[in-house]
């Protein structure tokens, strides 16, 4: 087994699920909708960093080699130190954003990890945007599933890691943290549909999570 495989292991084994099960109280919702072997996609919203860690800590350890998260290389690539534990621990696949416009397919590395039967984590978001709020859902998405349309892509929503970590912070406070996890979707051939349907589901698992959480939302 090469070495990154053991580092991304004890990433989640050390890191990640002591951070998501301990620090945060967690409740999960249909983890047995998720897929146990790949090609697949999960596709969550994204408010904080702490997104990846939260669906590294759902899946059996001896899967993690083969999930990797789509992630912007402008930010995650900007030193070496840096570039090496997203790429080598993290286990991310560098997307360069507006790489299309540049001539070179930005997907090309995440066709290749489906290829190999990779499950692929993805932010259709595109970026971090305010807790608790859906942005727009890019086209990116629908790119690659028209490449891979018989693979199951399965929905996410994470509530509550926004306010636990959002954008510019870099220490986690406490707070309650609900994940659903919805059923496959299908794949529709005109892209704004399915863009909408994304967010639809999106949307949908979100109120499922808003019944378990304490106080007003």
């Amino acid at each position: 087994m090469p070495m990154n495989r053991y580092l991304r292991i004890l990433f989640v084994l050390l890191l990640a699920r002591p951070l998501v099960r301990l620090w945060f109280g967690v409740t999960v919702r249909h983890q047995d909708r998720l897929p146990l072997k790949g090609p697949a996609i999960v596709l969550a919203n994204h408010n904080s960093h702490l997104d990846i860690l939260a669906i590294y800590s759902l899946f059996p350890l001896a899967l993690i080699p083969n999930i990797q998260p789509a992630a912007a290389a402008d930010y995650f690539l900007t030193n070496r130190l840096f570039a090496w534990f997203a790429t080598q621990v993290v286990g991310i696949i560098p997307v360069i954003r507006g790489g299309a416009a540049a001539g070179f397919d930005p997907l090309a590395d995440c066709k290749e990890a489906l290829k190999q039967g990779r499950i692929l984590i993805l932010f259709p978001e595109g970026t971090r945007g305010e807790p608790e709020t859906l942005s727009e859902i890019k086209s990116g998405i629908w790119y690659l599933y028209r490449d891979f349309p018989n693979i199951p892509v399965i929905p996410v929503y994470l509530n509550g890691l926004g306010r636990a970590m959002g954008k510019g912070r870099w220490f986690p406070i406490p707070f309650f943290v609900d994940i659903a996890i919805g059923r496959p979707l299908p794949w529709l051939t005109e892209k704004a549909a399915f863009r909408a349907s994304i967010k639809d589901a999106l949307l949908n698992l979100k109120q499922k999570t808003l019944l378990s959480l304490p106080g007003p939302q």
